[in-house]
């Protein structure tokens, strides 16, 4: 029986399905074959010789050691899509919040209290905080996946021009943008044209800052940034000084941090994209299944760091093969199962940047002498029968 450790709470609705697939949760497990995580801290963590799998309840993966695990053959899942409509309310509400400034305007409501001419204040201080309508302004959104898709509909629908720019856009993801968004040749271009940017993309070394001084002077005078996505994509100095300078009207983060909490015209939430009762209940059955998938059937959905396969079984054994994307590694494996006398069924590869993960079913059981021939390959990461 495979083994599960939760790193952190884990909704109940994904435990459910955990134990429904014949998996153990054991939080006592020393060297478990998967584990499951929300924002525990993993890179620090020594993996045992078991661990076949991460899964991560929720989109970010900035806690998981990604290339150590691919190095290992340690599949690392993310549960894309799970908490998108959370993220998308909170987009809605960030561009209002943008907008206007209902946060400081709040507050101010409050201080009132105790007040006996609340009435008569609030008509003479209310002109503090007038904000301009979104209504037919124009929202430029950079990264139109499944959740920038889903908040250009939402702008849309709002009455916003919306123009997008996407360079890592795959064809599966361009098939969800509403058709009245206008595409941006470039980063330059949607920053001239936008009343409003929203960031929504994944942070790695390519798209750390990409926000940054030399981007934000081609936006517009005033313009209101929003970042739901993750604190580095956008460079804080210079947002800073484009609050400071009027450049920038507003900046709507939901990434806190010692330099912008107290500033003006900052508009800081603490984290809350995925923070629904509905999101976190899907985001641990999303990351269950996966898990539970990869682990009985190889199958390999979602993952951040291993090719997407997806195989119906056929056949007696299932051979699973993760290893480097190298020319005439299929033929190896097959050179063993051929002489070992063993017909194939049927067979799959894919690759993923220097990785390869490869599937073969066949029609005869597979002794553990084979497994390891096929293992002792060069550039072979790991080896799995089921």
């Amino acid at each position: 029986m495979y083994e599960i450790k939760t790193m952190n709470n884990i909704a109940r609705q994904g435990l459910n399905v955990l134990s429904s697939k014949g998996l153990l949760v054991n939080n006592d497990a020393a060297d478990p074959d998967g584990i499951i995580v929300r924002s525990a801290k993993l890179h620090d963590m020594a993996f045992g010789q078991r661990l076949l799998a991460i899964a991560r309840a929720g989109v970010g993966t900035d806690n998981i050691p990604v290339d150590r695990c691919a190095e290992k053959g340690i599949v690392v899942f993310n549960t894309a899509g799970a908490n998108a409509q959370a993220v998308v309310e909170l987009a809605v509400c960030s561009l209002v919040l943008a907008s206007r400034d209902l946060m400081e305007g709040a507050i101010w409501a409050r201080s009132l209290a105790g007040r006996d001419d609340v009435e008569a204040a609030v008509e003479a201080g209310k002109k503090a905080f007038v904000g301009p309508e979104i209504r037919g302004k124009t929202l430029g959104i950079i990264g139109l996946g499944n959740i920038g898709s889903r908040i250009a509909k939402a702008a849309i629908a709002l009455g916003m021009e919306v123009m997008g720019y996407d360079p890592y856009l795959s064809v599966e993801a361009a098939w969800r943008v509403h058709s009245d968004v206008r595409h941006a040749e470039d980063l330059s271009s949607l920053c001239r044209a936008s009343d409003y940017v929203l960031i929504q993309v994944h942070h790695n070394e390519k798209t750390h800052h990409m926000l940054d001084a030399a981007a934000i002077a081609q936006m517009k005078d005033g313009v209101r940034i929003i970042n739901l996505a993750r604190g580095g994509l956008v460079d804080e100095d210079a947002i800073l000084a484009a609050l400071a300078s009027g450049k920038a009207a507003r900046y709507v983060t939901d990434f806190p941090s010692a330099k912008l909490v107290g500033v003006k015209g900052v508009v800081a939430f603490p984290h809350l994209g995925a923070s629904t009762p509905e999101s976190e209940e899907k985001c641990a059955v999303m990351a269950a299944q996966e898990l539970a998938e990869y682990l009985q059937t190889g199958n390999i959905r979602n993952s951040v760091n291993m090719p997407q396969l997806v195989l119906e079984r056929a056949g007696a054994a299932r051979i699973c093969a993760i290893h480097d994307n190298i020319p005439r590694m299929l033929n190896s494996f097959l050179d063993i199962i051929g002489e070992a006398n063993i017909n194939v069924e049927h067979m799959q590869n894919r690759a993923k940047g220097e990785v390869a993960y490869t599937v073969i079913d066949v029609g005869s059981p597979i002794g553990e002498d084979l497994a390891r021939r096929i293992a002792a390959v060069p550039h072979v990461r790991r080896v799995r029968v089921l």
